[in-house]
């Protein structure tokens, strides 16, 4: 997406850097890399130091790609350091019901062969992913890493952005990408003020060794407290994504590994045969947070600073990394016209392309999860039916299919595997 109004022409740079991403996690070095590889030049300052980063330890989190973020991916020279690590989904299998008791008999049931394109998704555990960003940052001359440095201070000045680290040293540059999570201390320095609400519910995050095979199959059972996502990782093994209230979230991550699985269980069911765990276990509180500007003047936020949403779809990576590729492509595009990246014309044309598909994303996702968590059997009978209605339609069940890939909207260049 382009706009034809163009922004002034920079005519000269004194910044000792081109672009400042403030946080290291996935979407920085995404970020980083993508924009390096068409020229720019990019500082990475990251809180956590290198060494923590780089810690190859198995500790139970995982990802959904969704299949155009593959794609981006593999643009970018990633998924070929983690391919024969991933996790292919080839179906979904959506189910409605309680705990103990069995789903209902109404489902949705997405398989992969009905597109042309693919599996719908891959899985991906942290510690491959993280660690392929890091060496290939590493390899790449455009990037200089700064770890375990914070930033406390940031400033403008007529032609750039300056940042001030926790150890007194300035850094300088045309733009500043704030990467930083959803308590964005990018988006407070500039001002940038939240919309969102708590949902009273926690994300409990393992994941598990089972006794049978998986076959690919991902599943999302709907229970009145919240979703339990079952999703494949290679081998015998998923990852477990459990969303309970979280007066009750307290109380199961309280407990010893045996009874967290006692609680698991009834959950879970037996389709699996027996369970245990594998790696750590965690918890996070979800909520919403929407950032109510992406830009400010010489500024623009990714990822988890710019939104935050409830992970009843899988999309929280894979709309941060949508993020990455339309701002990467605004800006070398912008760049190759000469024009001033860090201009206000550049970034709004960002945050058009990102704001409403943002926004749209997460009414679905809060919809979604206030019609599910909850017992009422007046919305117990219509969300049945609907499923069933769903299932029943090809157009219709083709349509959510594409959805989960990815595959629907306007997709930057990245998103579809071509270079920018």
């Amino acid at each position: 997406m382009d706009n034809p109004e163009h922004a002034p022409i920079l005519k000269s740079m004194t910044h000792s850097n081109e672009i400042l991403i403030v946080g290291g996690g996935l979407n920085g070095p995404a970020l980083a890399l993508a924009l390096a590889q068409t020229g720019h030049h990019v500082t990475v300052i990251d809180a956590l130091v290198e060494k923590v980063r780089k810690n190859a330890a198995f500790d139970g989190r995982s990802y959904a790609l969704a299949l155009t973020s593959q794609r981006l991916l593999a643009a970018i020279g990633v998924w070929s350091q983690i391919a024969d690590k991933a996790q292919a989904m080839l179906e979904i299998k959506v189910t409605d019901g309680h705990a103990g008791s069995g789903p209902s008999p109404f489902f949705m049931h997405f398989d992969h062969a009905e597109i042309e394109e693919g599996p719908m998704g891959y899985m991906v555990e942290d510690r491959y992913l993280r660690r392929a960003f890091l060496e290939l940052i590493e390899a790449e001359t455009n990037i200089t890493q700064i770890s375990g440095k914070t930033v406390v201070d940031q400033q403008l000045d007529p032609t750039g952005v300056s940042v001030t680290l926790g150890d007194g040293q300035v850094l300088t540059g045309r733009l500043l990408i704030g990467s930083d999570g959803r308590n964005s201390g990018t988006a407070q320095r500039a001002g940038i003020k939240r919309t969102g609400w708590d949902y009273d519910q926690t994300a409990l995050v393992c994941a598990i060794d089972h006794e049978l095979p998986h076959n690919g199959i991902a599943h999302q059972f709907f229970m009145p407290p919240g979703p339990l996502a079952i999703l494949p990782l290679p081998g015998n093994r998923s990852s477990i994504v459990w969303s309970e209230r979280t007066a009750t979230a307290t109380q199961i991550n309280s407990l010893d590994d045996a009874g967290y699985l006692q609680a698991l269980r009834p959950r879970f069911g037996d389709f699996l045969g027996e369970i245990s765990l594998a790696g750590k276990r965690f918890a996070y509180p979800l909520n919403l947070t929407i950032a109510n500007s992406f830009i400010a003047d010489r500024m623009a936020l990714v990822g988890d600073a710019a939104h935050g949403m409830h992970p009843i779809a899988g999309q929280g990576l894979n709309a941060g990394l949508r993020d990455v590729a339309a701002l990467a492509e605004v800006l070398t595009l912008a760049g190759r016209r000469g024009e001033d990246i860090g201009s206000p014309l550049v970034l709004a044309r960002y945050q058009q392309w990102r704001r409403f598909d943002t926004a749209s994303l997460a009414m679905a996702t809060d919809v979604f999860n206030r019609l599910f968590s909850n017992d009422n059997p007046v919305l117990r009978v219509g969300r049945d039916l609907g499923m069933g209605l769903v299932n029943a339609l090809p157009g219709l069940r083709r349509g959510f299919i594409r959805e989960a890939a990815g595959l629907s909207g306007d997709l930057p260049s990245l998103m579809t595997g071509r270079q920018i």
